[in-house]
């Protein structure tokens, strides 16, 4: 009985040993020479909490984030790594005062304690004048969001206490001025928005939705976002910030309604928790889900019921760097009974994590696992340099402030686990990288690519490890590309929208400059419709080797020999009835002025220039004008004659007094040349490209301006119109004496030619409308010769007895005879 009694007393101790506390310490304090403090969120309060007091929230009683609790054991593992070591802060050992930063706006008392002294906030004004004075902490890790970082960082920035944030990436912090002690071993926003645009234009995926938590780094997400798509064409289709309130039904059924594919979730692990598995619950299917940093290593929702009718889960991630010697830390760490000691505990330095084994740590999110590490060594090595180690020994005398750590921060170059630590001027970690995964079949995170930062930029996707939901690259677009030769025509506020319009005649469209504009061809190019380039333009004019333009140039040599032939032949019959009764010396000046208005012929061919263009038109204007004067004065004699002699005998007396007829030829050369002077000045003829009426054509010709040409041309028909009254008053005379009828022949050819000449230009433009002008102008020439002067020629040679003057007496008295009756 006594050995028994013995055995059971026996083991009630031991039991009470095994029950006991083997480590009083807490996980949230260890002494040291120097303390480092650390903010972690170990639990998350999901939402605001009232109270009918002030008082500080109870971290505990929120929920666990069990990936948060494992970054809090990585800094405790890094320190007393450091500790272990004998080359880093030999003699000297850290120690580390962590607090669980739960919420954001009810966690202050455990950053009061970091920034206090002895206890105290001190007064800011005193500055630090003997060891008393300085600050509780050398530095401080964390916190781990951007939005908790926001709200405790001025109160570490007012004594430049370093702060090192593991995950804290939106980019105000990167504003020195605002945030001089601040730095960071996690990537910006600006480097997460990169790798998933680029990812995006990878995939060609142009038609996403961004859906971002509402708060400083969800927000900053999406502006990022929204700033570097702004000049492609990807488009923001559909946005909206998500919190403890939102209604995810509705984003979900918004997003179906735009037929959006491509769903970016830029948000912290638990809000994209939440969108997921209302994504799952809804039956949301046949989507490609691209995770920021934040949730794309999510371990849980990897294994969640139901992930993989959802779709494919992309996304970027921080690199998993294998700590040696972490998971045999925590499973010592996690075998021993942790007791908290009343006494040294403060304000949320509980974890109440009893429940979490080895496994559900070492399983847990191992993301921003080398940020917190790095940021430990970071600031080891800063107090290392500051306290002037070497030869196995650390100065004792030194006084260490934060501002030296921050100062030794900033020129950090140091190697850890073959990865070389370096900060920006904005704080900013200089080295590593970004991974892209994979939510694979088997429920793990697989890596499928890279985005290197340093030292220079490499992105890399191997897409064949991807299992697409349609066994093929999905497509994400708002409209499908247009066919070759078509131009987007934005359809709606997104330019992804859009219908497809053909570029027409005389355009193209180049879609690696603008695929949302037809261009316009150069003036010497041409397009059919739908065309991507212009083709150069043929350059057509009638050369003077042309069959046409010597034909008619010859007809314009004839008409000189002719009316040179014309004027010996009259001159030798200068006396004689016929040659006087056809105008006298006035037949020489309109022979000559026909001679003249034939040189205007030879211009019309050959390239234009300048002189060419003026001598085509100008000089048949002007003395053709003086013909159809001298044939108007003409036309008046014939009818003053026979017809207004008798009745008015006085105006036949001024006319035949004053040279009349003189008179109104100068009036018309003057006034002709004047108008065409002012035409000159106005609008000088110059050489000019038709493009318009053949758009594959260039037609060298000249430029016709009408209202600088509308005068002559006016004067010309008006004397035309007035010659045609005077020669059709005559139409009644002796029929043998025939003047006035010749002269309304030839102005009803002259008539005639023109109509069919301007019809010509009204419906044609091609290059032969130069060969029909010079043809018009030599027909209106040959006119007046062939059917004025001609009929005279041959009295003179075959008739020359009507070439007397009792022939011509005799048909004036008779038909004064046939008028007095």
């Amino acid at each position: 009985m006594k050995h028994l009694l013995a055995s059971l007393c026996l083991l009630e101790s031991l039991l009470r040993a095994l029950t006991q506390c083997t480590v009083p310490a807490s996980e949230f304090h260890l002494k040291g020479h120097y303390l480092i403090g650390g903010l972690f969120d170990v639990h998350h309060a999901s939402g605001p909490i009232y109270h009918k007091r002030p008082e500080a929230i109870e971290c505990s009683s929120q929920l666990l984030i069990t990936s948060n609790y494992r970054r809090l054991q990585l800094m405790r593992f890094a320190v007393e790594e450091i500790n272990n070591s004998t080359s880093l802060l030999p003699n000297v050992s850290l120690g580390y005062e962590i607090f669980d930063y739960c919420s954001d706006i009810q966690s202050f008392p455990g950053v009061f304690n970091l920034v206090s002294v002895s206890g105290l906030i001190q007064h800011w004004s005193e500055p630090h004048k003997n060891l008393s004075t300085v600050p509780k902490v050398i530095a401080v890790v964390g916190p781990f969001t951007s939005t908790d970082t926001l709200t405790v960082a001025p109160l570490f920035m007012v004594d430049l206490i370093p702060m090192i944030s593991y995950g804290a990436s939106s980019s105000v912090f990167s504003t020195k001025l605002n945030f001089p002690s601040f730095l960071r071993t996690v990537h910006p926003n600006k480097d997460v928005i990169e790798v998933i645009f680029k990812t995006l234009q990878h995939f060609n995926w142009l038609w996403v939705a961004f859906l971002n938590s509402d708060n400083n780094y969800g927000n900053d997400g999406l502006e990022l976002f929204r700033e570097m798509i702004k000049d492609t064409e990807i488009c923001l289709a559909y946005t909206n910030g998500l919190n403890d309130y939102t209604n995810y039904p509705t984003i979900f059924k918004q997003i179906e309604a735009q037929r959006v594919p491509v769903i970016i979730v830029f948000a912290p692990e638990w809000t994209a928790e939440a969108v997921i598995e209302s994504a799952i619950q809804l039956n949301i299917t046949n989507k490609v889900w691209i995770a920021g940093n934040g949730w794309s290593s999510n371990k849980r929702l990897q294994k969640e019921k139901g992930i993989k009718n959802i779709g494919t889960v992309l996304g970027v991630a921080e690199p998993v760097v294998t700590i040696p010697g972490f998971s045999d830390f925590i499973s010592s760490s996690k075998s021993r009974t942790q007791c908290e000691n009343a006494e040294d505990m403060f304000c949320n330095q509980v974890c109440n994590c009893s429940s979490l084994s080895p496994e559900d740590v070492n399983a847990g999110d191992p993301s921003f696992s080398f940020p917190v590490y790095s940021a430990v060594y970071a600031i080891a090595h800063a107090l290392h340099n500051v306290l002037q180690c070497g030869a196995g020994r650390c100065k004792d005398n030194i006084t260490v402030y934060p501002q030296m750590v921050l100062a030794e921060l900033r020129k950090s170059a140091f190697t850890v686990l073959n990865q070389s630590i370096q900060f920006d001027d904005n704080g900013d970690p200089a080295f590593g990288f970004h991974s892209i995964v994979f939510w694979n079949h088997s429920g793990d995170a697989e890596e499928i690519g890279f985005y290197k930062l340093h030292p220079s930029f490499n992105f890399f996707i191997n897409t064949t490890k991807i299992q697409w939901f349609t066994k093929e690259v999905p497509t994400a677009l708002c409209s499908s590309e247009c066919p070759v030769g078509y131009a987007k025509h934005q359809d709606g506020v997104h330019k992804c929208c859009f219908t497809c319009e053909m570029c027409p005649n005389g355009t193209y469209i180049n879609i690696t400059e603008d695929s949302y504009k037809c261009i316009s061809c150069k003036e010497t190019e041409w397009s059919t419709a739908g065309s991507t380039s212009c083709s150069l333009r043929a350059v057509e004019y009638i050369p003077v080797t042309d069959i046409g333009a010597i034909v008619i140039m010859i007809g314009a040599w004839a008409l000189v020999g002719f009316t040179l032939a014309t004027s010996v032949l009259l001159a030798i019959n200068y006396n004689t009835p016929v040659v006087r009764s056809a105008g006298g010396p006035m037949c020489f000046l309109i022979l000559g002025c026909l001679s003249l208005c034939s040189l205007s012929v030879f211009f019309y061919f050959d390239k234009p220039t300048i002189p060419f263009c003026i001598l085509r038109l100008q000089p048949f204007l002007l003395f053709y004008t003086v013909c159809l004067a001298c044939f108007v004065v003409r036309s008046f004699q014939i009818v003053c004659i026979f017809k207004i002699a008798a009745k008015f005998p006085k105006l036949h007396s001024w006319w035949m007094k004053y040279h009349g007829q003189w008179l109104l030829i100068t009036a018309a050369f003057v006034t002709q040349a004047l108008l065409i002077l002012i035409g000159y000045c106005d609008g000088p003829p110059r050489p000019y490209n038709e493009t318009v009426w053949y758009p594959d054509k260039i037609i060298l010709c000249c430029s016709m301006d009408f209202k600088a040409s509308s005068g002559p041309v006016i004067l010309l028909v008006f004397l035309s119109s007035l010659c045609f009254i005077f020669s059709y008053m005559g139409k009644d005379l002796p029929k043998n004496y025939n003047e006035a009828k010749a002269i309304t022949f030839c102005l009803l050819l002259l008539m005639l030619t023109w109509v069919i000449f301007v019809t010509a230009y009204l419906l044609y433009r091609g290059k032969y409308l130069q060969t029909f002008n010079a043809l018009a102008v030599l027909s209106s020439l040959y006119s007046f010769l062939l059917w004025y002067f001609l009929p005279k020629c041959y009295i003179i040679i075959f008739q020359p007895h009507k070439n007397t003057q009792q022939y011509f007496q005799g048909l004036i008295q008779n038909y004064t005879k046939t008028i007095s009756q």
